[in-house]
């Protein structure tokens, strides 16, 4: 198990770019089984979970063949079925929450999926029902052999029908799933309460490049008339909306000078002003943020002088994967904030940590806690901790950068599965981060 000491009380200065969105990957990658024809993708970020899915969809039989350091093609010509009922497959499935995706474009183009139960970040339940509720509405059949932990489906008549549905909540990767299933579905379907991250658009935009005809896209509303046949294509990658989040908060909690490149803005929603309502200056410099080293951030209040919440929402709302971020950057401002995390009951869990730092933070349930802003007049101590999740591993990445002292952080396996070379790229722009394996 490797671990990351870090030597806080350094001040960044730089430019740094966001990596290609995690959350998107997972998506587009797993649509290449839609087709038998060649799809190249720009801008794949090189970290765990994603490098676990292209060799998860190499042993399936796709064809890979890597162009670059973030460029692939994909070609899954020769699908070899049978390597799902083996335990490899069952192996290195369990150990990938985005292994889950790949059901929905091999149910559509070969009538059956298989897929054991899927791991990845332990921030409380998250079910898979939307996922196999959309999929029994296409008109697939579904079982779960609960001594296995293996979930098959399969379509009757080899072919998914389309089918109205209104989704019992507004799941991304539900979405995307139901969605690749339909492109190839016989007739048209429509998702309500249907996802609509910027990420959901992109597989969207994707997917109609290949053939597949699809509308409403950006809404919670899509219609998908399903096609016979779907083509290759060329697509890139939007920026990591989570790491700009990050930047922006480890900017502002070490004082650091930092332009974001590459961030397009457009597509941020609320990010940028939630940071700012902490107090946190930036300027848009055409598609780069730039963040000033600031002493000081003071939180708002609201209008009526009441205190600020901050809570996490489906899309266009704030994104959950950004409330560790938020919350750990509210420590060292001036002022209170109620965070509210509604989607995860153990996400929140981590702040034992920060208050072993010295953080003032009142765990109030599972959802929400209380952060009485330090002001940077009690700076944080290193200690030595773990990283519970991809989010939280790095707020206390973020947390320890800011402190006084050194820290040790455990189980960084979490935080590379969501952050690509973290520690050598902000070394480049002067952090002091040693890993050690």
């Amino acid at each position: 198990m490797s671990t990351f000491k870090v030597t806080g009380g350094k001040k960044l200065q730089g430019e740094i770019i966001p990596q290609g969105a995690k959350n998107e990957a997972l998506q587009i990658l797993s649509a290449v089984l839609l087709t038998d024809q060649e799809i190249t993708i720009h801008n794949i970020p090189a970290i765990r979970d994603v490098l676990k899915l292209i060799e998860l969809l190499g042993e399936l039989g796709v064809e890979v063949k890597k162009l670059s350091e973030s460029s692939y093609t994909f070609k899954a010509s020769s699908i070899d079925l049978e390597y799902l009922n083996s335990a490899d497959f069952k192996a290195k499935g369990a150990g990938l929450r985005g292994s889950i995706m790949i059901i929905g474009p091999l149910l559509a183009r070969f009538g059956k999926g298989y897929i054991p139960s899927p791991g990845g970040d332990k921030i409380g339940r998250r079910r898979l029902d939307t996922h196999f509720i959309g999929f029994m509405k296409l008109g697939a059949k579904f079982e779960y052999l609960a001594d296995e932990q293996f979930y098959k489906v399969s379509a009757e008549n080899g072919r998914l029908k389309g089918a109205y549905m209104l989704l019992d909540e507004a799941s991304v990767t539900g979405t995307a799933n139901i969605l690749m299933a339909a492109a190839l579905a016989e007739g048209t379907t429509t998702i309500y309460n249907a996802a609509c991250e910027p990420y959901l658009q992109q597989l969207c935009k994707m997917l109609n490049r290949m053939g597949a005809k699809i509308s409403g896209i950006g809404s919670n509303l899509l219609s998908i008339e399903g096609v016979e046949f779907l083509g290759g294509t060329e697509h890139t990658m939007l920026p990591d909306m989570i790491e700009i989040g990050s930047f922006i908060g480890l900017a502002a909690m070490t004082e650091s000078e930092i332009t974001i490149k590459n961030c397009q803005i457009s597509e941020l929603g609320v990010i940028p002003d939630t940071f700012r309502r902490l107090g946190i200056q930036m300027e848009f410099r055409g598609d780069d943020i730039y963040i000033p080293s600031q002493k000081n951030y003071q939180i708002e209040s609201f209008i009526d002088g009441s205190i600020l919440t901050i809570a996490d929402a489906p899309w266009p709302g704030f994104t959950p994967d950004l409330i560790s971020i938020i919350l750990v950057t509210a420590t060292q401002a001036r002022g209170n904030v109620l965070i509210h995390q509604k989607m995860f009951e153990s996400r929140l869990f981590f702040v034992d940590n920060l208050i072993d730092m010295g953080a003032k933070i009142i765990l109030c349930d599972p959802h929400r806690a209380n952060i009485m802003g330090l002001d940077k007049k009690v700076p944080l101590k290193g200690i030595t901790m773990s990283s519970p999740d991809i989010r939280a591993g790095v707020a206390m990445l973020i947390a320890a950068m800011s402190a006084n002292g050194v820290s040790t952080i455990k189980n960084i396996e979490q935080i590379d599965r969501g952050y690509q070379f973290i520690d050598q790229r902000l070394n480049q722009i002067g952090a002091d981060i040693v890993r050690i394996d």
